[in-house]
């Protein structure tokens, strides 16, 4: 059925390609409309777990208004105590105090700093000292506007570093930019090559190129129009131009092949495109299938970024295929034998295709001894794996170079506190969290953190003064606000809100620590706090819950992914042997990518050459690489075998067709796994490590299916 509708499709198309050009020429000018009315950027909120909907109670509390950053101003030479350091400082910082923007700029030069404030806002070393900028505006506002607020601080005298919220926000945007347009520019001009060397005809191999550029403007519009529909992150468009490109050459490369393989047969261009689209055009609707529900496995994980970059994903390949039965074929039509202009001396010989012959008739004769190796190999991959550690991506996902993440090791490594890990408790009372019995529970709560195995001390409203004890804390916060003694009142205003109280417990575990994990856990198994409910956030408390999270949906994804693709395999072969094999083979080359993976970016071989920093593998990473890979190296088993399939038709020969099935089949498989993994690597150039490790990923996932697989 699909066939003969594929069929009649390529007649249409033959007799109305000026049509379909024109209608493709519409599109296109509405991608264009979308990307001049896009909206923006902005991650899903955090709510999907515990630490999430802690820390959005935290927006009760004064503090958490606005944005903020840090700046660390030093010097080699001069103290901060020095009155030249005092008057540069001041200086440097005189313009940002006057922007409108600014809501205040505080500093431990200021009047009324208490002592203690003072001292922590000046490094150990007494050479720099940490100007805090608050701002009025929310991050997904000041993140735009940052870099003027950047440039508007600097000193001939002193060294300026920033740091923190705002301009962490405006690193990831401004290299996340910088990776995909990096990767635009490295993979169109290799993908072009490698498509002269497939083809060996200038205006064949530009027809895929062509596909290429329309799907991801395409594409990129489709994303930034959904953004005025729901929460889209910045990542999506790596993955549109990651995904849609490589697809969208992959389509292409088998359609035209095919074309012009039927051209040389029929001698005719409309009974060849017809045949082009029942047989090439079929294989790219079920390959796209495979793809879309692979991508569609991450709306399991709603109320995360993965559900946008599913999405987004979709977007481009359902474009990819769009314009693969519409623009190619009508291009295909009006050019008819002149797809083949500009030979060049190279291309298709018929020594290589006899080569693939003999290549499956050996495979075929000593089954056995391929396998075994093949496994082999695929379970050496595999072990490093097993040694997994997953943790969320931290500042470390940045490049070395990055100012922003230099200036975060300073102010970790300089000043006093900064190199403790806070973790978050957060208290939410139905009624007054100061009343007289609230705060004996809040007194009792905090002496109970504090001797948990870990914790060096709890900074809260009941522990601002060493001097006071439960009852005396009772009497005054059970009072009239105006009788707080000043620091009472100002930890007051700060840590608590109409109904949450906030209480930090501070250790000396790192934030990606077994240690931090277990004191978290022990935080969270004693909530007794009265009619409160406690929660518990921060990073390691992130770190727990969206593991926990993924781990749980998984399953669930996993099973959709590969029983829907099963079920499309079967409708496409007509088999339930071969989709089970497509799907087993699959998941192989899934296994060593992700042992790969581990072995690169945990492990830290590679760190030197490839230029990141050894750090936990972001939890995200597995998730996306099933998600998007599993469809992807589908790809080649749905044009394989369904070349093949033809073949058995044609014959009745099993042998016969998987040797006449690789021989047609085999040189274009590895030309399109070529392009794919060049497209995909060229992200593997990316500064951002997540961008760097998901384009590694995909292309040591396809080059191994399309090699050792």
């Amino acid at each position: 059925m699909v066939v003969a509708m594929l069929d009649r499709w390529g007649g249409f198309v033959h007799r109305h390609r000026l049509a379909v050009l024109g209608l493709s020429a519409v599109l296109l000018a509405l991608s264009v409309l979308g990307l001049l009315r896009g909206g923006q950027f902005r991650d899903p909120g955090p709510g999907i777990v515990e630490a999430g909907q802690a820390a959005k109670l935290l927006d009760e509390l004064p503090k958490t208004g606005g944005s903020s950053f840090s700046l660390m101003l030093g010097s080699a030479t001069l103290r901060a105590t020095d009155p030249a350091f005092r008057s540069a400082a001041l200086d440097a910082l005189s313009r940002l105090r006057g922007d409108p923007r600014v809501a205040g700029v505080d500093t431990p030069f200021d009047a009324g700093v208490p002592p203690a404030t003072a001292a922590a806002m000046t490094s150990k070393d007494g050479h720099s000292v940490v100007a805090q900028v608050r701002l009025r505006d929310d991050s997904s506002l000041t993140r735009g506007y940052y870099p003027e607020l950047r440039a508007e601080v600097a000193s001939p005298v002193l060294r300026v570093q920033a740091a923190g919220g705002v301009a962490v926000g405006w690193a990831f945007d401004h290299y996340l930019a910088q990776d995909l347009s990096r990767a635009e520019v490295v993979s169109l001009p290799l993908s072009l090559i490698l498509l002269l060397l497939v083809f060996g005809a200038v205006v064949a191999a530009l027809l895929p190129v062509g596909v290429g550029a329309l799907t991801i403007t395409g594409a990129v519009a489709g994303v930034l129009l959904l953004t005025h529909a729901t929460d889209v992150s910045q990542y999506a468009l790596n993955i549109v131009t990651l995904v849609g490109l490589g697809v969208s050459i992959d389509y292409s490369l088998f359609i035209v092949s095919r074309f012009r393989e039927e051209l040389e047969t029929s001698g005719d261009v409309e009974p060849a495109l017809r045949r082009t689209l029942a047989t090439a055009g079929r294989a790219v609707v079920f390959s796209g299938l495979t793809v879309a529900i692979g991508l569609s496995g991450m709306l399991f994980y709603r109320g995360t970024f993965l559900a946008s970059m599913g999405m987004a994903g979709a977007i481009a390949v359902s474009l990819a295929v769009l314009y693969g039965l519409t623009f190619l074929p009508a291009l295909l039509a009006l050019l008819g034998r002149r797809v083949n202009r500009f030979r060049l001396p190279f291309g298709e010989r018929a020594g290589s295709l006899h080569l693939w012959r003999r290549l499956a008739h050996a495979v075929m004769r000593r089954p056995v001894r391929v396998l075994v190796p093949t496994v082999g190999f695929i379970l050496l991959a595999l072990s490093p794996f097993l040694h997994i550690r997953l943790a969320n991506g931290d500042i470390t996902q940045l490049p070395p170079a990055a100012e922003v993440r230099q200036g975060n090791e300073t102010l970790v490594r300089g000043f006093p506190g900064q190199d403790q890990n806070s973790i978050q408790v957060v208290v939410d009372f139905p009624s007054r969290p100061l009343s007289a019995e609230h705060v004996g529970e809040l007194y009792d709560l905090s002496r109970r953190l504090a001797r948990l195995p870990g914790a060096l001390r709890v900074q809260s409203v009941v522990d601002s003064d060493p001097g006071l004890d439960r009852a005396a804390y009772q009497r005054l916060l059970g009072g009239p606000a105006s009788a707080l003694p000043p620091a009472l009142a100002a930890a007051v205003r700060q840590n608590v809100g109409p109904h949450v109280f906030l209480l930090q417990v501070l250790t000396a575990a790192g934030q990606q620590s077994d240690a931090a994990r277990r004191l978290v856990a022990d935080i969270r198994a004693d909530r007794a706090v009265g009619d409160g409910r406690l929660s518990v956030t921060g990073q390691t408390a992130f770190d727990i819950d969206f593991i926990a999270y993924l781990v749980a949906h998984t399953p669930a994804a996993m099973a959709y992914i590969i029983g829907v693709t099963m079920v499309v395999l079967f409708l496409l072969l007509g088999s339930v042997l071969l989709p089970l094999k497509a799907v087993v083979m699959n998941l192989l080359s899934l296994s060593a990518s992700f042992g790969a993976l581990v072995w690169i970016f945990q492990d830290g071989h590679l760190s030197r050459a490839l230029g990141f920093t050894a750090a936990p593998i972001d939890p995200s990473i597995p998730v996306l690489l099933f998600c998007i890979v599993f469809g992807l190296s589908m790809d080649y088993e749905v044009m394989l075998l369904s070349r093949m399939r033809e073949e058995y038709r044609r014959t009745g020969d099993n042998r016969a067709a998987v040797a006449g099935g690789l021989e047609r089949s085999g040189r274009l498989i590895s030309g399109a796994a070529a392009i794919m993994v060049a497209v995909f690597a060229a992200f593997g150039l990316a500064d951002v490590v997540l961008i760097k490790a998901i384009g590694l990923g995909m292309a040591l996932a396809v080059a191994i299916d399309a090699t050792v697989v």
